[in-house]
């Protein structure tokens, strides 16, 4: 994704809002799918929503998806689900054209595979919370939980937070992150 301000300082933060069931668009909910992100720590919200300006380890707490684990798992320790940025700012230790690992989602039953590969600094996992009676393709009807979202991304509310990674593009300049999805099987 890319972007160029033409005559002012300007925050930018692009994101797809893509959705992803590994099981199929008729296959229910998302809670088995295992995922796993390459980051140690979130940035908290707010009772807004809007993060708070801390960066928070999720080791030890519901949020830690640094080994793989099932979406279900603790989803009900975070209110009605995950919509949380993650701080992908460590090095994942993989590389694929020149982007780092981001996430890895594996469906169990027909054991397919997302991985995810980005050069942004943060990825917004989201578990579909808010969904409720969406009609999709040959009479399917989507819920809550019937996808998940990888969004990478700047950190929400960067412009705020003087500590997080500035999101401010200067005129003539670039802005650019990119993402590689790359599907398998195991």
């Amino acid at each position: 994704m890319e972007a160029v301000p033409k005559n002012k300082p300007t925050p930018i933060s692009l994101a797809q809002h893509t959705y992803w069931n590994l099981g199929g668009h008729k296959s229910g909910n998302i809670l088995d799918h295992l995922v796993q992100l390459s980051a140690s720590r979130i940035t908290p919200v707010d009772e807004n929503s809007i993060p708070t300006g801390e960066l928070l380890p999720v080791k030890g707490t519901p949020f830690d998806f640094t080994s793989e684990k099932k979406v279900g798992i603790s989803i009900g320790e975070v209110g009605i689900g995950y919509d949380h940025n993650y701080v992908l700012l460590e090095y994942s230790g993989q590389e694929k054209s020149g982007l780092n690992h981001a996430a890895k989602v594996k469906e169990p039953s027909s054991g397919r595979v997302l991985n995810l590969w980005t050069d942004a600094p943060g990825v917004q996992f989201y578990t579909a919370n808010y969904v409720n009676g969406v009609a999709g393709k040959e009479g399917a009807v989507y819920g809550k939980h019937s996808g998940l979202c990888l969004e990478t991304q700047g950190f929400p509310n960067a412009i705020n937070q003087p500590n997080f990674p500035s999101i401010v593009v200067q005129p003539g300049e670039k802005y650019k992150h990119s993402m590689l999805f790359e599907f398998s099987v195991e």
